[in-house]
């Protein structure tokens, strides 16, 4: 059974995953990372029969005696019940479709196993929690979704006023059981900055807080489940694979790390941010550990983030010449990624929404560098359909309509203005 230690604790304190869950970000305002990874034989991910299947046989190894096979079983069947293709563009590039689940992101195979994970533990104990989310676009929507309705838990979901798609922000705001939507008059940034106060605040001590960001090591478990279940789906098992993974929060790099130390033949990422450049830069040597930027707004919103919560944990855990081997960054501006679009769907009759185009574009590039021949799986975010506007901009057409996008606008809404200020957060919280 694995434990874990916060990013912060000299002593490395260890504390047993139901802890990690519940608590989200540690006392001293540190990130939960794992005191070892589980090995792994490629049986595990080669002949499972579905992702939840897999699922099962990679977090039982985590999780061991703390969640019963019987409930585990129980737990990812319930929630990892859509598809996760993995589509061939050509005979060494392809695109993992993550946004199949109800809310079209990748975000709901970490939010809606996590919740159901909290709301075991949470009922056993006879506890609550109060979630706190900041969302630059997919996360709130999915973690809204996953969460509604659980009946120890209410969501508090914080997201930029104006800075998130239409239909993003429609996801957030439509009225669900035990979620309060909150559009934070600033940047992401601002709203995460105001997650972070809220867990160490006095006054908010009382409160049971956890988080649902991928600062929860709970949320990045079961997004390592994907890069396992990509290479399950490859033609051929390859003898290394190279993954794409657009980038903005660095949770999602941080579940292919753990797939890659569990023993997935990875000899690269390529982490592919927008203008939000900061990673590109540490990787490239020319910015310091920390020494973040302001968040800079872009078509691929959701990756509109300046100082990346997980870059703490990939620090601690790779150390600065260990993540600079094994991870290779670039950014790429609104132009290049809508000229990527075009170039996808002219080459491959292919419809990628912003996100998707910038892991493209990134991979495209890393190719060029490097003459790596390694077959590369490209991490596909969120589906088109979000993105109207983007599609019509770089295609000239409608993407295709989605029925589950279709029905936000039939239901009602509720979202309440807020200054990025920790005092009027408190003020709705007490």
């Amino acid at each position: 059974m694995v434990a874990y230690y916060s990013t912060r604790d000299p002593a490395k304190k260890l504390v047993r995953f139901e802890e990690a869950l519940l608590q989200g970000l540690a006392p001293d305002g540190g990130l939960y990372v794992p005191d070892h990874v589980p090995q792994l034989k490629p049986s595990t991910w080669l002949e499972a029969r579905s992702l939840a299947e897999l699922g099962v046989r990679v977090l039982g190894a985590w999780l061991g005696e703390e969640v019963p096979l019987p409930h585990l079983e129980a737990i990812l069947h319930e929630a990892l019940n859509f598809p996760c293709p993995l589509v061939g563009l050509s005979e060494d590039l392809f695109v993992l479709e993550l946004f199949h689940g109800p809310t079209l992101s990748f975000k709901d195979f970490g939010a809606r196993t996590m919740a159901r994970l909290m709301q075991y533990f949470l009922g056993r104990r006879g506890q609550r929690r109060i979630i706190l989310v900041a969302t630059s676009g997919d996360t709130g929507s999915a973690v809204a979704d996953g969460f509604a309705g659980q009946e120890n838990i209410e969501v508090v979901l914080l997201y930029p006023k104006g800075k998130v798609s239409e239909v993003q922000e429609r996801q957030l705001i439509i009225q669900r059981p035990g979620v309060r939507s909150f559009a934070v008059e600033g940047s992401f940034d601002d709203c995460q900055r105001l997650v972070k106060q809220a867990f160490t605040d006095p006054d908010l001590a009382h409160l049971p807080l956890s988080s649902a960001n991928s600062i929860n090591i709970g949320r990045l478990l079961p997004q390592a489940l994907y890069y396992l279940w990509a290479v399950r789906q490859l033609p051929t098992p390859p003898q290394k694979v190279n993954f794409a993974v657009p980038s903005g929060n660095l949770g999602n790099l941080t579940g292919g790390v753990l797939a890659a130390w569990m023993g997935l033949p990875v000899r690269r990422f390529i982490a592919a941010h927008n203008a939000n450049h900061f990673f590109p830069d540490f990787l490239a040597g020319r910015a310091e550990p920390y020494q973040f930027h302001p968040t800079i707004a872009t078509l691929s919103n959701a990756m509109d983030v300046g100082a990346p919560s997980n870059f703490e944990r990939l620090y601690v855990l790779l150390g600065s010449q260990e993540l600079r081997r094994l991870v290779w960054g670039t950014c790429v501006d609104d132009a290049e990624t809508l000229a990527r679009m075009r170039q996808t769907y002219q080459r491959y009759g292919y419809v990628a929404c912003p996100h998707t185009a910038v892991g493209l574009e990134a991979q495209a590039r890393y190719r060029q560098e490097t003459r790596d021949p390694t077959p590369l799986i490209s991490l596909a975010c969120a589906h088109p359909a979000k993105f109207p506007q983007a599609i019509a901009q770089a295609l000239g057409l409608k993407p295709p309509k989605e029925a589950a996008l279709e029905a936000l606008w039939q239901r009602p809404t509720q979202v309440q203005t807020l200054p990025p200020h920790l005092e009027a957060l408190k003020a709705h919280l007490l």
